[in-house]
């Protein structure tokens, strides 16, 4: 998807469990452009300072951490790495401690102007697909293509269900689903970039749609 005289960029936010990264992973590669699963920095800057023993609300602490954080993207063997000093943290940062958690330490603004500081350097002369809640409106807000994926809190649970199920967790729906309506509101309410869909973006809802379904109908909007 290379062009010559601009580079593309193509934002896609949405709430917990729509799909957004899935979606994104497989659609960057068929597009052949950068992928950077942003929700995944903030789940790393979370793993971080639970490793810490940090107080997310000591701003000190948490600014001391931030600027000592080294995160980087590594493609191995087809597969999408995170890194956080070092450390492979791929799988830590999936846990339901880390999910229950990383609400706080995105509503940190210290947290959110790192983290958009370091997407927006990644994205700079190259063609990018980027995921999460503030990209269209705060982090890409001049990017070629928007879209807004959502789904109803039922589907949206039994897909993240089914992903922590394929890791051997035990799965108790009932919260699961009270889990990712707490991160709605948490993630909407928020004073610093909430969770809200761009003016200029266009809404998807894949509650009936299968996942390739959705991929196909992303990139046959981008490529027309």
């Amino acid at each position: 998807m290379s062009n010559t005289t601009q580079t593309i960029q193509i934002a896609i936010d949405g709430p917990a469990g729509a799909g957004k990264s899935s979606v994104a992973k497989v659609l960057s590669k068929r597009l052949g452009c950068i992928y950077l699963d942003t929700g995944a920095m903030y789940r790393a800057v979370t793993w971080a300072a639970m490793e810490q023993n940090i107080d997310f609300d000591d701003a000190e602490a948490m600014q001391r951490l931030l600027d000592t954080l080294e995160l980087e993207f590594r493609d191995e063997d087809g597969v999408q790495h995170l890194y956080c000093n070092g450390t492979d943290v791929t799988e830590a940062i999936r846990t339901p401690e880390i999910s229950a958690n990383v609400s706080a330490v995105s509503m940190i603004p210290a947290v959110r102007e790192s983290m958009t500081a370091q997407q927006r350097r990644i994205a700079e002369g190259h063609d990018v697909l980027m995921d999460g809640r503030d990209i269209g409106t705060t982090v890409l807000p001049d990017a070629q293509y928007k879209f807004f994926l959502t789904a109803s809190l039922k589907e949206r649970a039994r897909r993240r269900g089914l992903e922590l199920e394929q890791k051997g967790q035990v799965v108790d729906y009932a919260q699961l689903e009270r889990d990712i309506a707490l991160r709605d509101e948490k993630d909407s309410k928020r004073e610093v970039s909430p969770l809200k869909m761009a003016e200029d973006a266009e809404l998807i809802d894949t509650s009936d749609l299968s996942f390739d379904e959705v991929v196909d109908l992303l990139y046959h909007k981008i490529i027309k």
